[in-house]
């Protein structure tokens, strides 16, 4: 009842309540894909307004299964008798009120902070903190390849992640067995 991953676990969610918690274009476009499984999106964000783009948030706050609730964080997470999830406890951050939402389950969706501070001094990251890559798996330093969370801040999915790591592997050995190609970092 608790995940991160609306494409991996939505279709586990069918004609059931769940939640969204957060407000950027992560959240938005989570909700909006869990519209085709589960019977009410509620999007809880601690501001009053989406950090989303304009886009993503009209069309969050326009679809008729998707209900926002402003100013408010997830206080508690209460477990049925089977220890999976029957509700949240939310509380307002503004009046302080609180109340229980019955959901089956909670999707986060407050960010994504790539874990890459061990290689920040020797590699160039983006602003966001991913490693900047050449091309292919090629890192400004010769016989290093990032793939996957540390280089992909859109798809964020196990397979593409395991998919990149192969191609990085494969760029690996051709950098290790002096192969031409891109594994050589001779391009």
């Amino acid at each position: 009842g608790l995940t991160s991953c609306a494409t991996c676990d939505g279709a586990f969610y069918r004609n059931v309540p769940v939640c969204v918690v957060g407000g950027g274009d992560t959240a938005c476009e989570e909700a909006v894909f869990l519209t085709k499984f589960a019977s009410q999106v509620y999007l809880v964000h601690r501001r009053d307004s989406f950090r989303a783009s304009a886009i993503l948030a009209e069309r969050a706050l326009k679809h008729p299964k998707i209900t926002p609730i402003w100013d408010t964080v997830v206080a508690e997470y209460i477990p049925d008798e089977r220890g999976e999830m029957r509700a949240v406890r939310l509380e307002n951050l503004v009046t302080k009120e609180e109340r229980i939402l019955e959901v089956k389950c909670v999707f986060v969706a407050i960010g994504h902070t790539p874990n890459t501070v061990a290689f920040q001094k020797a590699l160039p990251t983006d602003k966001a903190g991913y490693l900047v890559k050449k091309h292919g798996s090629l890192t400004e330093i010769p016989g290093v390849f990032a793939a996957g969370d540390v280089v992909d801040p859109h798809y964020r999915q196990a397979v593409t992640a395991a998919g990149q790591g192969c191609m990085a592997a494969m760029d690996a050995e051709r950098y290790l067995t002096g192969c031409c190609g891109e594994g050589t970092h001779s391009d």
